[in-house]
């Protein structure tokens, strides 16, 4: 009898639940943002990753037109910030959680700025990619970044799926003809011994029970935090980027 009921009870409120799902998943959210990475805002009190592009992360590198290492990921980052940032976003979010992310509160949306598509505007510039994996909305504006060598096509880079699992058989991108040490050079992080700009100076690391740490040049263990790739270090620029990426403050 209570398992009729319960039967009863799922197939009464199922179809309101799925709609609920549905609704949220295609929620508009409009607010100010604060720009994360060069494909990572927050809008309002939503942490959103621009769908159908990827772009690099603040600790890649990548190569210049003179064949210089320059930190392209924050480039990137940069060239959003100074574009779109503080001003009104129209998201529509794709979907509620972002399963490439570990950090589940992380949405997939379409966002809008002034009316422009966003994600077109990082891509058709050179700072983002089509994220062809799933979807080709932005293929064109990729073919017209590249013959026109800017932003990350103007030098050397590997596609940024590819430089977060190091894969070391990648392709080599870009308009200037790589060094035969490009890929170790392009593999390589921002996260090595060396911050990679005079404002990019708070640690991260991770202890033994796996959180994220960040210390600021203050902290008492600051000296002693060695900064090596296979140690799972990462330069920040800031507190807030820092806190965005899952990381707390150390508490010693």
């Amino acid at each position: 009898m209570r398992l009729k009921f319960l039967f009863a009870m799922i197939a009464l409120f199922l179809p309101a639940l799925m709609q609920a799902s549905a609704e949220a998943a295609d929620a508009d959210i409009v607010s100010t943002s604060k720009v994360r990475e060069g494909n990572i805002v927050q809008v309002g009190a939503s942490r959103i990753r621009l769908g159908g592009i990827d772009a690099p992360s603040v600790d890649q590198l990548c190569l210049d037109s003179k064949g210089e290492r320059w930190a392209c990921g924050i480039a990137a980052r940069d060239e959003l910030i100074k574009h779109a940032d503080n001003k009104t976003w129209t998201c529509h979010i794709r979907q509620a959680v972002d399963r490439q992310a570990t950090d589940r509160r992380r949405s997939v949306a379409r966002c809008e700025v002034d009316g422009e598509d966003i994600q077109k505007w990082m891509v058709r510039n050179g700072w983002a990619l089509s994220y062809v994996r799933f979807s080709h909305d932005y293929d064109d504006d990729e073919k017209a970044a590249r013959e026109a060598k800017v932003g990350l096509w103007q030098g050397a880079f590997i596609a940024p799926w590819d430089w977060r699992v190091r894969n070391k058989k990648t392709a080599i991108l870009g308009a200037t003809k790589p060094p035969e040490t490009a890929n170790a050079i392009l593999l390589a992080s921002a996260s090595g011994s060396v911050a990679p700009s005079p404002d990019c100076t708070i640690k991260g690391n991770v202890n033994h029970a796996g959180e994220c740490i960040y210390h600021k040049p203050t902290s008492r263990w600051y000296a002693k935090i060695e900064m090596k790739i296979s140690k799972g270090t990462r330069w920040f620029c800031s507190v807030e980027e820092a806190e965005a990426a899952g990381c707390r403050e150390t508490r010693r």
